[in-house]
């Protein structure tokens, strides 16, 4: 039986509302590509959600811990909806994304992170 990783990465894309809120197409954005990463066998399931202005990703997996291509998939993800946010002028877009480019893990460059 393989063992099953459970990855919660969050990060703050673009402020609705000051960092009251998420707008709607950040999660639209962000819930498409989920959506297609389960259809494409990435993840096994996976969530969206907002606390504040930071959208949420919560997925299962059995790529285990650090995996390359989940925290690529992650920081595309938070990528995608930074453009979403620029283009409807959100207040910070993209402040949690700390790094020019992905480096292989998600650590250290900007959205929070938690797996086991």
């Amino acid at each position: 039986m393989a063992r099953v990783t459970v990855t919660a990465i969050k990060a703050d894309v673009g402020g609705y509302v000051g960092h009251g809120a998420v707008h709607p197409d950040l999660l639209a954005c962000a819930d498409e590509r989920v959506r297609a990463a389960i259809r494409d066998g990435l993840v096994l399931d996976g969530r969206v959600g907002a606390c504040g202005d930071d959208v949420n990703l919560v997925f299962t997996h059995e790529r285990g811990v650090d995996d390359e291509q989940v925290h690529r998939f992650a920081w595309e993800t938070f990528l995608d909806a930074t453009e979403v946010a620029r283009r409807l002028h959100l207040y910070g877009a993209g402040q949690d994304l700390l790094a020019d480019a992905f480096s292989g893990n998600i650590r250290g460059a900007g959205p929070g992170v938690a797996e086991l």
